[in-house]
């Protein structure tokens, strides 16, 4: 008698937290996207050619951009670019500004702590880049990290984390326009700057025989680039399937294809 009595507590205690759980359930991320009928995604607008705000007409391109298009156009809803920058975009994404961050986002520990990341779509790491002429002075981290080395950077995201954790000799200097930033070292205002092989890929073809991307294949380490969402599952879900079937149809390598070659 008293196992029975125990086993039928047992399963009752059970039962509670589920019936109170679905009692105060809320609506996920993706229900409310659906009711709403807006995606809003968050995005810096000043990193090429992931996502760019024209300064003239407050529009957005890049590949990031098209992207999120096509995730709207899946969902069926409208979609709403949000502007934020690297310094604030941790505190906006907390302050639930918008729905997800987009623009050659970078998976990281901090980033993962309060949101989550899609399956990553693209795989890469830091490098360098620099005058042309200058390219074989800075190979190694040893080779930048000197007293008469200017490395630029832009401030709050991965480049300035990493260059603090790496140079204690370099100089560092830290630039605000992350648009204009590779014309200070095409100017000799900088010697050096360290970012993601994709982006130093992209500079090079647009100051093509003045800036070289040194060692794009090698990167100093490995990085993800993702999708960074709401903390809700089922969102995570349908996003991850719309990147698979985006890659299997050839509907992102045709915007890669767009924005990469």
């Amino acid at each position: 008698m008293l196992r029975s009595i125990f086993a039928g507590a047992i399963a009752l205690l059970a039962f509670m937290p589920a019936a109170r759980a679905d009692a105060t359930a809320v609506p996920s991320r993706l229900d409310q996207i659906l009711a709403t009928g807006v995606l809003k995604v968050g995005s810096t607008g000043d990193y090429k050619p992931f996502t760019f705000k024209d300064p003239s007409t407050g529009e957005f391109s890049g590949f990031d951009i098209d992207q999120a298009n096509s995730l709207a156009k899946a969902l069926g809803v409208k979609l709403e670019i949000v502007p934020t920058s690297w310094p604030n975009l941790m505190k906006d994404f907390k302050a639930d500004k918008f729905d997800m961050a987009m623009g050659g986002v970078s998976v990281t520990f901090d980033r993962q702590k309060v949101g989550l990341f899609t399956d990553p779509y693209m795989q890469e790491g830091k490098t360098p880049i620099a005058r042309c002429a200058d390219k074989d002075k800075f190979q190694t981290i040893a080779d930048i990290d000197k007293p008469d080395v200017t490395v630029i950077a832009n401030p709050g995201g991965t480049n300035e984390k990493f260059d603090r954790a790496h140079f204690t000799h370099a100089k560092i200097v830290v630039f605000p326009d992350n648009t204009k930033i590779f014309d200070e070292v095409a100017a000799g205002h900088a010697d050096v700057m360290i970012t993601d092989a994709s982006e130093t890929r992209y500079q090079q073809k647009l100051h093509e025989g003045v800036l070289c991307s040194v060692h794009p294949d090698k990167p100093f380490d490995f990085a993800e680039k993702a999708y960074w969402l709401q903390r809700d599952p089922y969102f995570k879900a349908f996003v991850d399937e719309w990147l698979h079937q985006s890659i299997k149809t050839g509907a992102y390598q045709a915007i890669n294809d767009k924005w990469f070659k």
